[in-house]
């Protein structure tokens, strides 16, 4: 019998039922991937999906206001427009696109190969994902939340403002925040690179931990909140009900206690982004890197004492309204400091005028607007004028537009090169800026007028008579200029996403760790994780400064020797890493994809993961061990949409919902940490 030969023969081993999936490419890898860069991938083009349907519902909104006794939705139909829109921008768009940032950038930033928990970040992303399609499929079952995305009882018990929905998927949405907020919290403080500190970190790393413990603390006063409002309407129960004896300002308690920490979740992350693309456009350091890291601890802390100026007309008193008006007016005092150090920042710097940097200049400006305006809401007699005025509605979308949303398009500009390594057209990107910024502030710009002129929130028309028709028609034309610069970014990105991979590694000429790596990064994010003596590690590897001071370039292998000026290497200061660039490659690295890998790292195979040790010599035939992709965290966020269908329309539904829920996470008990090696017959086998 003739024998088949050949050099390798893979046997491959028996797959369990608990077997963890191989597809590295392909729907199914997206859909079973715990990369973290992958899942800061789908966080960003969900969020960014959303954020065209948000917009959407906000033209129409103009479209409705820009004549008097307008006619194109009914008054039912505008309060759902409202109620959706502001969940959607809020809890569907820049929370999830800062997650988007916090997930792809947070580890490379810190010098770690994932985030501490693979599996939880990708139950994380669709359980957000579940949560805002449950919202969404109001529409098609009934009604979608018709009673302000406030939420605002008892108006909010009340059968036509289909408020179960509202209260169900921003349960869901939360589970998803809480969850991920511990994963990232834990990354942070356990995963950091040898000799980043503390106080070596990045300030957008720092902002995104205060957020993390922001979102712990936070959200459980909303899960109160929205179970007691459930059980409400549901079960009858007697929460906020003032018929039956409730107190419906309790909801205000709760919901606003949640809410202004929110407004620092929402902004933080901008102000983080901000604090990383000035100094790079700048070419200097950040000014007074501790000061504005504290400044954002501050606001963080501070945050939690300013919820009732969101109340001043429900009548808690001169006393509770003179605390909250001054504890209102210290909070802008950590704010000014972080914009007084931005602004110092750029002074005397070698500014290039990048996409980048105007969406940073433009969040400044937009900001300090939106704060100055929301100083004055702390006066508390000149509040009882303005609150339910569309000088309210004016004062949150400087902050929350003018603010998150460039500070969020200037994270997009800079960090696109990395992420797909392609830069966006700077000249598109730039009439993408000028058109925001210009259709923004004649958006919102009259609505601090038409707030003086007496104009209520949440109404779906008005009289010809009023005195309001010339700055809502302004205001509608200004809102089509935003879409339109949308649009620009749209095309930009498709234009840009058609062409080759043509980013260099480092096309900013940035400071930071998420540089050192190519461009995407690999799977595994760094060949070698390297070693932090200093904030703005990677400039410190490409710059040091002569004998005289002047900055120069270090020469790959350079040492202490004479100064760049008289013809010799520069002078580079002890302890700092010689080689300059992009770390290169280490050996034979194993690992560069997600198959069949440890869901941990291997300290077996590479010691500690950050030097030498046993198995961890890097360059020398290592492995590096990257979590296994996994069904189960799909598996289980799948659960609590059905589990929210059936507590809504059947007990049996509901029953379904837990035991996929409970099959998933039971699934993800029992999975191997990875899917072993193949054996290999020894050559000449039959």
């Amino acid at each position: 019998m003739a024998a088949v030969v050949q050099d390798q023969v893979e046997l491959a081993p028996r797959r369990s039922i608990f077997a963890r999936p191989t597809a590295t490419h392909g729907v199914w890898s997206w859909v079973t991937t715990v990369d973290h860069k992958r899942i800061g991938i789908l966080y960003g083009v969900s969020s960014i999906f959303f954020f065209l349907v948000g917009g959407s519902e906000a033209l129409l909104i103009r479209l409705q206001l820009a004549r008097p006794n307008g006619t194109v939705v009914s008054a039912e139909q505008y309060n759902t427009l409202f109620t959706m829109h502001g969940l959607t921008m809020i809890f569907l768009v820049v929370m999830p696109l800062s997650a988007a940032f916090f997930n792809y950038m947070g580890p490379l930033m810190i010098g770690a190969r994932d985030v501490a928990f693979p599996r939880l970040n990708a139950f994380s992303y669709w359980a957000f994902l579940f949560g805002g399609l449950f919202l969404y499929s109001s529409f098609l079952l009934g009604g979608a939340p018709a009673g302000g995305w406030f939420g605002y009882a008892p108006l909010s018990e009340q059968p036509a403002s289909h408020m179960q929905f509202y209260a169900l998927g921003l349960l869901m949405l939360g589970i998803a925040s809480t969850v991920s907020a511990v994963n990232l919290a834990v990354t942070v403080i356990n995963m950091r690179a040898p000799g980043m500190s503390l106080f070596r970190m990045p300030v957008f790393v720092w902002m995104t931990l205060v957020v993390q413990f922001l979102l712990i603390f936070a959200l459980p006063v909303l899960t109160v909140g929205l179970f007691e409002l459930f059980f409400d309407i549901r079960f009858g129960t007697n929460f906020f009900n003032f018929t039956k004896g409730a107190d419906p300002v309790l909801w205000q308690h709760l919901f606003w206690l949640f809410g202004h920490p929110e407004v620092y979740i929402l902004i933080l992350p901008a102000m983080g982004i901000v604090s990383e693309v000035l100094p790079v456009f700048a070419r200097k350091p950040l000014f007074g890197y501790p000061v504005v890291v504290f400044s954002g601890i501050a606001i963080g802390f501070m945050g939690w004492g300013v919820w009732a100026h969101h109340m001043f007309a429900a009548g808690l008193g001169p006393v509770a309204n003179s605390a909250f008006a001054l504890s209102t007016m210290f909070i802008a005092v950590p704010t000014g400091v972080k914009i007084f150090n931005w602004v110092a920042t750029l002074w005397g710097g070698a500014i290039r005028f990048k996409t980048p940097l105007l969406f940073s200049l433009g969040f400044i400006a937009m900001f300090i607007i939106g704060g100055l305006s929301g100083v004055t809401h702390a006066v508390v007699p000149a509040d009882y004028q303005q609150t339910d005025t569309y000088y309210i509605v004016a004062h949150f979308h400087y902050v929350l537009f003018g603010g998150s949303i460039f500070g969020l398009f200037s994270g997009i500009y800079y960090w696109w090169p990395k992420i797909t390594g392609r830069v966006l057209s700077d000249s598109l990107g730039k009439l993408h800026f000028w058109l925001m910024l210009i259709g923004f502030n004649v958006t919102f710009g009259p609505f601090h007028i038409l707030g003086l002129q007496g104009m209520p929130r949440r109404i779906y028309r008005y009289s010809p008579f009023a005195g309001w028709n010339f700055w809502n028609f302004v205001s509608t034309v200004g809102s089509f200029m935003i879409a339109v610069s949308i649009l620009v970014f749209l095309y930009n990105v498709v234009r840009t996403q058609r062409r080759p991979k043509l980013a260099e590694a480092d096309p900013w000429d940035a400071r930071t760790l998420e540089w050192i790596t190519t461009s995407p990064p690999p799977a595994h994010n760094f060949d070698e994780i390297p070693v932090v003596h200093s904030v703005d590690e990677f400039w410190h590897r490409k710059y040091a400064e002569d004998r005289e001071g002047r900055l120069a370039p270090v020469i790959a292998g350079a040492s202490d020797g004479p100064d760049s000026a008289s013809g010799g290497e520069p002078h580079v200061r002890p302890g700092r890493p010689e080689a300059g660039g992009v770390v290169g490659l280490a050996g034979d690295v194993d690992g560069g994809g997600q198959e069949g890998r440890g869901d941990e790292y291997a300290e077996a195979e590479q010691g500690d993961g950050h030097g030498d040790g046993p198995g961890g010599q890097h360059g020398k035939g290592h492995k590096i061990h990257m979590p296994s992709p996994s069904y189960y965290p799909i598996v289980a966020a799948l659960g609590l949409p059905i589990l929210g269908y059936g507590v809504l329309y059947s007990w049996f539904l509901a029953a379904d919902g837990v035991l996929i829920l409970l099959a998933g996470l039971f699934g993800w008990a029992n999975e191997p940490s990875a899917e072993p090696e193949p054996e290999h017959a020894p050559a000449g086998a039959e």
